[in-house]
């Protein structure tokens, strides 16, 4: 991570590594293993092969961003309103720049996702992973790879957070309006509007938060 070991170099071998630092195979191993699990390196097989550093990219990364995300939220190190305030805050700076840079195919996944959330019947789970999939689109129509790193965490592992905390309370026909005015502004290229209207998303979705535990404060 520091670039003393630049992409494609050949790491030693295991009983190179083993002598290096004082430690047993199998412990180089496991430290293999786990490098390799962060796409940090690559191994090969053969005469040629070994383990090798790897060139990261933020599309390799997304996952370990998603699953440190999941893990501090179930592990209550931040309450609710925390992390809706911060997914909103990174989602309202990304709005403009998707108003701008919007391509075709942003805009017809994100109006997939509302006549999906739209139909009749649909499960809990599937409007969950529509919603994730719609503000997925808005996020990576900014086309700056570093806002969709950050934002991986905070749609993909906060939004199915809220919405199992809220779905009870919560209409759909309100969040598909929100997300249809969302949609058209980007399409507009309005990024003010569109900022506008995740911002009645975002306290929409506290108010649920809020209205949940005050029954079940009452139960």
């Amino acid at each position: 991570m520091s670039g003393q070991l630049i992409v494609d170099t050949r790491l030693p071998s295991e009983s190179e590594l083993a002598e290096q630092f004082g430690v047993s195979r199998p412990t180089v191993r496991e430290a293999l293993k786990r490098l390799a699990a962060q796409n940090l390196i690559r191994t090969q097989r053969g005469a040629t092969g070994g383990a090798f550093v790897n060139r990261i990219r933020f599309e390799d990364a997304y996952d370990q961003q998603i699953t440190t995300s999941m893990l501090l939220l179930s592990m209550n190190e931040v309450d609710f309103e925390t992390a809706c305030e911060a997914r909103y805050a990174l989602e309202r700076a990304c709005a403009p720049l998707s108003a701008e840079r919007r391509g075709a195919d942003h805009l017809a996944a994100m109006r997939r996702e509302i006549g999906r959330q739209s139909r009749p019947g649909l499960s809990d789970e599937a409007f969950c992973a529509s919603d994730v999939a719609f503000h997925r689109a808005l996020v990576d129509a900014a086309a700056n790879p570093i806002l969709s790193y950050q934002l991986a965490g905070a749609v993909e592992a906060m939004q199915p957070l809220m919405n199992m905390i809220t779905f009870t309370e919560r209409s759909r026909e309100a969040i598909v309006g929100l997300h249809g005015q969302i949609a058209d502004a980007v399409e507009a290229q309005d990024g003010g509007t569109a900022v506008a209207a995740l911002s009645q998303l975002e306290a929409y979705t506290t108010g649920l938060a809020e209205l949940v535990r005050a029954k079940r404060r009452r139960d």
